[in-house]
């Protein structure tokens, strides 16, 4: 397959990858569900399907999904509820144009076959706005529960990127834990361009280098400026010296929008309690340090919803918005030969 760049700066993947990513800018999206619970770890899900609606109207560019196998006591938030593959599903089509993302898959808990064609089903049903986020999992109490090892969990994500990768191509040999293909099989659908992006989630039990070679972006843990900026740094020099294009770099944030428009920053669990103006003084210098897009967490926000997201989209969203065309072919530092 030819390697092509995208109108972003980046290598060329699918549809959502196009307009959620910019090489020398910045874009919003929001993780789901898009709800307050700050008191238990469990969300309602009322509107969630409205409120994705609304946020694909106002303007941001994904919406986030994240992949919680059990709600474990110890961990505190059980996330969307959903099985992420079959949530992805109705969101392709209760959507037109913003990118789904998981942030992120937990590779060694389900068959690489498996995440393979889901994943495939996902892009060709949203027509190309699928953005795979992947990760080795954090929580050891759900692997004893689906008897799957959590110390070598490191070793299945490296396979199952592996897996994934050739069973799309249909083409290739390859025999790891996940099992056998020798090129007779052919596993349908095939993604929009060839493939779909995939993002490490931090260092999921990888080398930097071996993250930064062979995924196509980073999701990367809520830090201050300053020191965000060395964690990107370091990650792109090391793309630098194993590919030819640059990738993005995406973060969560935890907000809490004050009443006050000028209300300064004060901290909360991984994010930021501020006023409109200081939130926009904030981003611009995540987006200074490298950071491609930020998706906004509302668990913590007090304020009305829909009246949160109207504020952002009057005052913020105007300042981080992109416009570009679908990209042409897939490519990254794996490209054809992955």
């Amino acid at each position: 397959m030819t390697s092509s760049t995208n109108t972003t700066g980046f290598a060329a993947f699918n549809r959502g990858f196009s307009t959620t990513f910019n090489e020398n800018a910045m874009t919003l999206g929001l993780v789901v569900p898009i709800e307050s619970y700050p008191y238990g770890p469990v969300p309602t899900m009322q509107e969630h399907i409205e409120r994705v609606q609304l946020a694909e109207q106002l303007g941001f560019k994904a919406v986030w999904l994240r992949d919680v196998l059990f709600n474990v006591p110890s961990f505190g938030d059980a996330g969307q509820v959903f099985d992420p593959f079959v949530y992805l599903g109705a969101l392709s089509v209760a959507s037109k144009d913003i990118a789904l993302g998981v942030a992120s898959l937990v590779l060694p808990q389900r068959h690489a076959a498996q995440v393979a064609k889901a994943a495939a089903s996902v892009d060709v049903l949203s027509d190309g706005r699928l953005l795979l986020g992947v990760a080795s999992g954090d929580r050891p109490e759900e692997y004893p529960a689906i008897n799957r090892g959590f110390d070598d969990r490191g070793e299945r994500f490296r396979e199952s990127i592996e897996y994934i990768r050739l069973a799309l191509k249909g083409v290739g040999q390859i025999e790891n834990s996940f099992g056998k293909l020798d090129g007779s099989l052919d596993l349908l659908p095939k993604p929009t361009k060839g493939g779909f992006p995939m993002l490490i989630t931090g260092g999921s039990q990888q080398t930097p280098n071996w993250g930064a070679k062979h995924l196509d972006g980073l999701i990367t843990y809520p830090r201050s400026p300053k020191i965000q900026g060395h964690v990107i740094e370091s990650f792109r020099s090391r793309v630098s010296e194993v590919c030819r294009y640059n990738k993005p770099v995406m973060q969560p944030l935890y907000i809490d929008i004050e009443a006050q428009d000028d209300a300064p920053i004060s901290p909360i669990h991984l994010g930021v309690r501020c006023g409109v103006n200081a939130l926009l003084s904030y981003l611009k210098s995540l987006e200074s340090c490298g950071v491609n897009h930020v998706a906004f967490n509302l668990r913590f926000n007090r304020a009305n919803v829909e009246d949160t997201l109207a504020k952002l989209a009057e005052v913020v969203l105007p300042h981080f918005t992109i416009h570009t065309e679908s990209g042409q072919a897939l490519t990254s530092c794996q490209g054809a030969n992955a």
